[in-house]
Order: structure tokens, then sequence, then C-alpha cells
């Protein structure tokens, strides 16, 4: 049977969760879903508000046996919906540089060097968005791009939240120093995070969950910066430790840091 004509049914293509679902068909998202799947036999207020939202914008709903919505969303925990549609957008490097300047703002950019753990992305969005983080930036290879489960971590942060997925970061680091942002890596030894002068164009780069940032990469840093553990288990969660130091940069730029 010659399978080529199938509907493509990539993880990617799908958004999964009631709250990942509404924040999508409310958004610019919006325009990327091409049909809602709701559990059939199962009633809920929520669960009819997005029947009557996806109407709205005249967006196919099919009723579908939980069976199929598990298919769906790899048996992630769907609560009764998934969204269909078509890829995430990448943005380039530009469109993170016109966000920051649109609201005149220095810019705040993330640099994740090599996250794998897609529940880490989508926590990192959903903090990063927060704080007002201009846009996230990415490898292109060996870490977790956008797909449906970062979707749902991420609670709708990541229709608000653009990411540049390149092909070398060394590239893009040494492209940022010369436009005037200021990097600030992490790792065990370096400036007490809450001593790190965040003000000004900067951009935070994390590390991979285990083997933090590439050599190459840190090479480029202007300061590493760390936060002091006086535990037993010298490491924090990615999401953990990011989420710490991009509420100090906060902080920082709005005044009500420890520094001046």
């Amino acid at each position: 049977m010659n399978k080529s004509n199938e509907p493509k049914t990539d993880a990617t293509d799908f958004v999964i969760g009631r709250h990942a679902a509404h924040e999508t068909l409310q958004t610019e998202g919006a325009k990327r879903v091409n049909k809602v799947f709701l559990q059939e036999g199962l009633k809920s207020d929520s669960l009819h508000a997005l029947q009557q939202l996806a109407k709205a914008k005249r967006i196919p709903v099919q009723s579908a046996p939980k069976n199929k919505l598990d298919t769906l969303s790899d048996h992630g925990n769907h609560q009764g919906v998934v969204l269909a549609i078509t890829p995430y957008a990448y943005a380039d490097l530009d469109d993170l540089f016109a966000r920051a300047e649109a609201k005149q703002q220095p810019p705040f950019f993330l640099i994740l060097d090599g996250i794998e753990d897609p529940h880490n992305l989508g926590s990192i969005m959903r903090t990063a968005d927060a704080v007002g983080v201009h846009g996230i930036i990415i490898p292109k290879h060996r870490a977790v791009g956008l797909t449906s489960t970062v979707a749902k971590t991420s609670t709708g942060a990541i229709e608000h939240m653009p990411v540049v997925r390149a092909t070398n970061l060394v590239a893009v680091a040494k492209e940022l120093k010369q436009r005037g942002v200021w990097l600030f890596g992490t790792d065990m030894a370096g400036t007490d995070y809450r001593q790190w002068n965040a003000k000004g164009a900067i951009a935070l780069v994390i590390g991979n969950e285990g083997k933090g940032i590439a050599p190459l990469l840190k090479r480029e840093m202007d300061e590493i910066v760390t936060i002091p553990m006086i535990g037993h288990v010298q490491s924090l969660n990615a999401s953990v430790a990011t989420g710490l130091l991009l509420y100090q940069a906060y902080a920082v730029k709005q005044g009500s840091g420890e520094l001046p």
C-alpha cells in the first residue's frame, strides 16, 4: 500500500492541552491551525469555549475518540483537545533586534546551548516571556526544537516568544558582540549572579543540562556568572537556574536588584 499521500503525523504538528490550545486560538497562532480535535463524550465549559472560539475563526472542529487523541498527542496529557497545526515558524536574528527596538528597550536575549528536554525548554519560554526577554536562540542540531511538548509546557508562551534556530552558535555570538550585545555565560565558577550587572544590551547563555556551555562558545563570553550553592547537590535543573538568572536580570533592569 502506498502511504505517500497520507497526512503527516509528526509530533511537531500538534498542540495539546486546553490552556495551550486556548492561547493558540486566541493569538496569531490561530492562522496555523488546520483542525481542532475534541474528545467525543467529554463535556466541560473550557472545551465548549474552545469549540466556539474555533468556529468563530472558521477552523474545522472534529469529534474524535480518546484513542485517536492519544495517538495524535503521542500519549501526552491532551485533556481532550488536540490542534493540528502547521509547524512553528522560526525567527531570524534581525526579528529579535526589531522586537527590542519596537519596545524601545536594549536587547535582552537568551541563548540555549543544547537544551535537550522539551519540558525544560517550555518552562524556560514561560519565564522568558514573563521577564520581557525579546527572543531565544537555540542550535539547529543536538537540541530540542519547537515541539508539541514544548508548546504545552510553555502554556502559550510559545505564541509570544520568537525563537531563532541557528546552525552555528559561535557565529551568532560573534555577531551579537559586533552589534553591541554583552554575552554572559553560566558555570560553577564566576561572578555571583546577585552582583551581575545585567543592564544594557545583554544575552544570557545557558548550557546543556549535563555538559554546560560548549568550550568554543564559552570563549566568546564577556563574563561568567554563577549561582552559589551550599548543599550536597551542586547543580540545578536548567529551567530553575535559568529562572533565577532571568529574574535577577529583570530586577537589575528595573532598578530593584542589588546593583546600584
